[in-house]
């Protein structure tokens, strides 16, 4: 297989893989797992029946399960791929069933809300390695799901103080086989890169578009009618889950308060430029932004 697609593995990292949560982000783990042979037998679990059922139908895995703690039994590798405000839930549920070695994970865009959240019920001998795959559509389901969704993309793993070296690098090697690039930091910084990139650009889209219907409604204006492709693929990202962004935004409320506070600063100063008509000074802010935005 080109390495483009990743890598396939001559014997699998891990004996049996147990996937939770069978979204957008489970079901391209199970795919990619699958096609470049990352674990021997491949398990996943779902709260929802009917997930499982069409999993089953999909053949994503080797067992499809509502039973949690039955799924994680014998497992040498768990990610939870679940929305981060059902973390502790799910950990409540399988934590006493986890298997002596074994490493659990997540998929979470929030790492020290999810370290606070794990942690109290990880038995002695696992080992706790946070990640996020920074990757991701606006569409959710087993449906949705592909295995290239992590190709070249960054996976930054966040290991407590302490955590084992030969885990951490276990689980770094199975990111790389499944197509990504794996950077390591701290639960902190992660959750403050992530709001400036991710979180606070995504409130920006929900908020844009409230805007936009209010207007619509005020004015019986065409305004989502004609709107322009920078409006259109900006607010892209507004039709993202729900659920999801709601636990991103309670559990990394510091962070995104903290960026948000800037944008706020940041944008206020943009309004007074144009108010006092100071050409220069817009000229100079889009010719600076312009020059990261290539950059990027």
């Amino acid at each position: 297989m080109p390495d483009t697609w990743g890598h396939k593995l001559a014997e699998p990292l891990f004996e049996r893989l147990t996937v939770i949560g069978c979204g957008l982000i489970g079901s391209s783990l199970l795919r990619v797992a699958r096609r470049n042979n990352l674990a021997r037998t491949l398990v996943a679990a779902d709260i929802s029946q009917a997930v499982c059922e069409r999993v089953a139908e999909l053949t994503l895995a080797d067992e499809a399960t509502c039973d949690l703690a039955g799924a994680v039994a014998g497992s040498d590798l768990v990610i939870l791929c679940v929305p981060v405000g059902a973390n502790e839930n799910v950990a409540r549920s399988i934590g006493q069933a986890l298997a002596a070695g074994a490493i659990v994970s997540d998929v979470g865009s929030v790492k020290s809300a999810v370290m606070a959240s794990l942690t109290p019920h990880m038995p002695a001998g696992t080992h706790l390695i946070p990640a996020h795959p920074v990757a991701g559509t606006e569409h959710s389901g087993p449906d949705a799901g592909f295995a290239t969704l992590f190709l070249n993309r960054w996976c930054i793993l966040t290991p407590p103080p302490g955590a084992d070296e030969i885990a951490i690098k276990k689980l770094s090697d199975f990111w790389t086989a499944a197509g990504s690039n794996v950077e390591v930091m701290t639960s902190e910084h992660h959750d403050l890169v992530l709001a400036i990139t991710s979180h606070v650009p995504h409130l920006i889209a929900y908020n844009i578009v409230g805007t936009a219907a209010d207007l619509e409604l005020v004015t019986q204006s065409e305004v989502i009618k004609f709107s322009a492709g920078g409006f259109r693929d900006f607010t892209r990202i507004a039709a993202s889950d729900p659920t999801m962004w709601r636990d991103v935004f309670l559990n990394n409320k510091e962070a995104v308060l903290e960026i948000l506070g800037r944008f706020t600063e940041d944008l206020s100063a943009l309004q007074r430029m144009i108010r006092w008509g100071d050409g220069d000074g817009l000229f100079n802010l889009f010719t600076r932004t312009r020059n990261i935005r290539r950059s990027i």
